[in-house]
């Protein structure tokens, strides 16, 4: 029996319809990815399974004996609680058990603690041990550490918008659980926290569905897709490079569908045209039969946006020159002697935790930051276009045509040709009808795709972009990427979407905190690549060398490090046979996991098996890489 049964769920806002009849299930451990284009109808629907909006018509059905926890986009939390209370708002036992000892602990800190406090300290310990909740509180700790929530006694509200999402999101996680239902896990996450929620979610025992527009975190985690266009539902039993081989071949045989219905339409109009309304039933049933045909036709799908090139404005020889750049605040070091010379044509990414100071370098080449020491020195010809997280900054209220218009009436192309700001518009997905609507009708997501169009329009010859995919759906970002790698000036962009890095991006900026920053000649995906190898021979390292103290040990000959010795050379030769083995292994199970062929517990074994291979590989190519230096 399936955990959760969505029978013909419709459901329409206005005159608007979301969706219609949609019906699907999930089994017991299925991670399945919801996608569509902003606007429709993505967050309704995991709004009406965990019922917090009701469908116009239709059914949601969840398994009686299981649990469901549920992270809206916005979050639910009541006013004047503690981030504690917030986090933990249940009656549970284990629960009460540790807020009691969180509160006791707190208070034994502090210098007026009587006896009392200490007393109730005691006993919270003994109803810990006696819950057995040890384990619970150390994972408490370990989500709550993660996102970076400190003072569990501070007052929700006193918490930024971001902050509330990582509360609301740990109070997700925390929950005992089968059912997970996740809106945009991972806004408001730099990339450290996007992979540990990866890694947790990949060995979370639970059923997942979730809305995301990240497609790697998406890849990493889900083998299920789900898919809203137009309201209605497809299903791809696979990862994101098949759920795009699949689509494609959607929209193909539809479009193929579409050029024989239009034929049949031609021909039937010139009948209608030509024939006298005849009264025979047989002629009004084949006019009733072309009334119904032309609505068809009407329902054509949309044919696929071809890419451009926008012309940029000549660079000169010189670019962009930092010199010696420092920035601080008070006992916050986020730049420190830092150096680089901007070639033409570059694409360049920043990545870093948050708070290091990645927007900070984007704020200082603009000129809205003032630099402690150093200099930035842009070059004569350099036209920026700066996308800031702020959005944009207009007072009043205009129509979205009209605001582009201000900028741009028309975007000259590479080849000589010019595109209308309205046809530029349109290609991003404001269609005709919509832009006439005023800016502050529109939702965030769609004010923050304008704020990035109007930017573009510009026809700069150096894009300065702080996270510009936040909030775009799919569709959007792989529109966004097409036109960004035909774009031929230089791009210096902050994101945390390791996808949209890895295709467009020469080069890291690697922001290690504490005003050091690395410069990696590679994508992101490499970067964290050579670092865990990096990590794992340091670690390995560290405990070949570290020794009990109080052990002591026999002396014994020294013997030559740089020499294998017989058994590391037999272990040599069977690492060699043993990686080939789960190369080929790993080989296999891609070819199965893409297929999409496999039944839901074959793909979940599959997934298992893959991880657990992935990781022992990297286990032997590391004593593999340790011998190879010998030998």
């Amino acid at each position: 029996m399936n955990y959760l049964t969505v029978e013909k769920l419709s459901k329409s806002i206005g005159e608007k319809e979301l969706f219609t009849d949609i019906t699907f299930g999930l089994e017991k451990g299925q991670k399945t990815a919801l996608i569509a284009r902003n606007g429709s109808g993505k967050s309704t629907l995991l709004n009406i399974i965990a019922g917090y909006d009701v469908p116009d018509s239709g059914q949601v059905v969840i398994r009686n004996d299981i649990s469901v926890s549920y992270l809206p986009q916005m979050d639910k939390f009541a006013d004047n609680y503690s981030v504690l209370d917030a986090i933990f708002d249940s009656q549970a036992p284990i629960i009460k058990a540790f807020k009691e000892y969180e509160a006791c602990l707190a208070l034994s800190a502090s210098d007026t603690a009587s006896s009392d406090i200490h007393e109730r300290l005691q006993k919270a310990m003994l109803d810990m041990d006696r819950l057995q909740a040890w384990d619970f509180e150390a994972r408490a700790k370990e989500i709550l550490s993660r996102f970076g929530i400190n003072d569990i006694f501070k007052n929700i509200n006193e918490l930024s918008g971001g902050q509330r999402k990582k509360a609301a999101l740990a109070k997700t996680l925390l929950s005992d659980t089968d059912l997970l239902i996740l809106d945009e896990p991972t806004n408001h996450l730099d990339v450290e926290m996007i992979e540990w929620l990866e890694n947790y979610l990949q060995a979370a025992n639970v059923t997942l569905l979730m809305v995301t527009h990240d497609r790697y975190f998406l890849d990493q985690v889900c083998n299920d897709i789900l898919e809203i266009d137009h309201g209605n539902l497809y299903r791809y039993r696979g990862k994101y490079d098949y759920f795009v081989e699949k689509k494609a071949e959607r929209l193909a045989n539809a479009a193929a569908e579409n050029d024989k219905l239009r034929q049949l339409f031609r021909k039937e109009l010139e009948w209608v045209h030509t024939s006298p309304q005849a009264r025979t039933s047989k002629a009004r049933a084949r006019i009733n039969a072309f009334e119904n045909l032309k609505a068809e036709v009407s329902k054509a799908p949309e044919q696929k946006q071809e890419g451009f090139k926008v012309r940029t404005e000549r660079l000169g020889n010189k670019i962009l020159e930092i010199n010696n750049l420092d920035f601080s605040y008070p006992n916050n070091v986020l730049l420190n002697d830092f150096s680089y010379i901007f070639k033409k044509g570059e694409k360049c990414g920043i990545v870093g935790p948050n708070g290091t100071g990645k927007s900070t370098l984007l704020k200082l080449i603009m000129g809205e930051l003032k630099a402690n020491g150093g200099k930035i020195t842009p070059g004569l010809t350099i036209q920026f276009g700066y996308f800031a997280q702020d959005g944009l900054p207009y007072a009043g209220n205009k129509r979205i045509i009209d605001l582009v218009k201000e900028q741009a009436e028309v975007i000259r192309l590479d080849n000589g040709n010019y595109m209308g700001a309205s046809q530029f518009l349109n290609h991003f997905g404001f269609k005709y009808e919509q832009q006439y609507t005023y800016y502050e009708d529109l939702s965030g997501g769609e004010k923050r795709k304008l704020h990035l169009l109007i930017t573009l329009l510009k026809n700069p010859n150096f894009l300065i972009l702080d996270e510009p995919t936040n909030d775009f759906d799919i569709d959007t970002l792989n529109l966004l990427e097409d036109f960004l790698e035909n774009y031929t000036g230089c791009i210096l962009m902050v994101s945390h979407d390791r996808w949209f890095m890895n295709k467009l991006v020469d080069h890291i900026f690697v922001f290690e905190g504490n005003g050091k920053i690395k410069d990696y000649y590679g994508n992101y995906t490499e970067y964290r690549i050579e670092r865990d190898k990096e990590l794992k021979i340091q670690k390995r390292i560290a405990k070949n060398n570290a020794a009990p103290e109080d052990v002591k040990t026999k002396p014994t000959r020294a013997a030559n490090p740089n020499k294998m010795s017989f058994k590391e050379r037999k272990e040599f030769e069977t690492l060699e046979v043993e990686i080939e083995q789960l190369e080929k292994e790993k080989s296999e199970l891609i070819e199965k996991l893409n297929s999409g062929n496999g039944t839901s517990q074959e793909l979940t074994d599959w997934s298992k098996r893959y991880q657990d291979v992935e990781s022992s590989l990297d286990e032997k190519s590391m004593r593999w890489l340790e011998l190879s230096e010998k030998e």
